[in-house]
């Protein structure tokens, strides 16, 4: 059996031909530290390098997907340019490298996914969502470009005139809308996701697996081309923004409201 070798944050459970990786920090809603977004940009080479493994899903422990990331990870950014761009080069790669991953990924949205957990959800091949979750890219909302997010990715899977509005004011998306816009495939009452995925997994991993790697190769290559421009010059604007006075006021702002009682 292969072994994980992954920074806290993120774990890798097996059974049979299924791996389930889970976002594991239930306590701050998984929220994205820089352990995590490291482990979220290493996990899928390994998951690849696994000659067992045929399927993954991806999840969230407790009751969030995952929360966007971390404030006091984030806040440090605003003096710290190389802790920020290494932010950035790492967003690149978690993307390219889900891009790239040979294996079908199911998500199974248990709860809030917000930012880059929005993010990394629709970049997954099947999309589940608990009926109580919800998606929302809020980074308009703290004075940043969505760059890394809605921005590049939406307009590939989604009518632009329906996903605008939230992209521009971070309003959540509920499941049953995520899914009748094109960022979810269905959802799921929230005791039956997990069983619900993995009966999924379980009927993917029994597929001709050449086969299902070739499709989904063909498929990804649409993205890859479509994503090339936009993620260069979303990356780029992100990193802009990241230095503007109303990001600092507002980030700041909201860890305020965050950190009070």
């Amino acid at each position: 059996m292969a072994v994980y070798d992954l920074p806290p944050g993120l774990i890798v459970r097996s059974d049979g031909p299924v791996r389930t990786v889970v976002i594991d920090r239930p306590g701050e809603s998984n929220a994205v530290n820089a352990d995590l977004h490291r482990a979220l940009a290493e996990v899928w080479r390994q998951l690849a390098a696994d000659r067992q493994a045929r399927v993954v899903i991806l999840t969230g422990a407790g009751r969030a997907f995952s929360a966007g990331g971390d404030l006091e990870w984030i806040t440090s950014f605003l003096d710290d340019p190389v802790a920020r761009d290494e932010s950035i080069r790492e967003g690149a790669q978690i993307i390219e490298e889900m891009l790239r991953f040979p294996l079908p990924v199911i998500a199974a949205v248990n709860g809030a996914a917000v930012g880059l957990g929005a993010s990394i959800a629709v970049l997954c091949d099947v999309v589940l969502m608990s009926e109580r979750a919800y998606l929302a890219d809020p980074h308009v909302a703290v004075g940043l470009v969505a760059g890394d997010g809605g921005a590049a990715f939406w307009p590939l899977l989604t009518p632009i005139l329906r996903t605008r509005e939230y992209l521009y004011t971070g309003d959540r998306i509920d499941a049953a809308t995520a899914v009748q816009v094109g960022l979810a495939s269905r959802t799921v009452a929230p005791d039956d996701l997990l069983s619900e995925a993995s009966a999924l997994a379980d009927r993917l991993s029994a597929q001709p697996p050449e086969a299902l790697r070739s499709t989904k190769r063909v498929v990804n290559m649409y993205l890859s081309q479509a994503l090339a421009g936009p993620m260069q010059a979303g990356f780029a604007a992100e990193v802009v923004s990241m230095q503007t006075p109303e990001h600092r006021e507002r980030l700041l702002a909201l860890r305020t409201r965050m950190r009070a009682p």
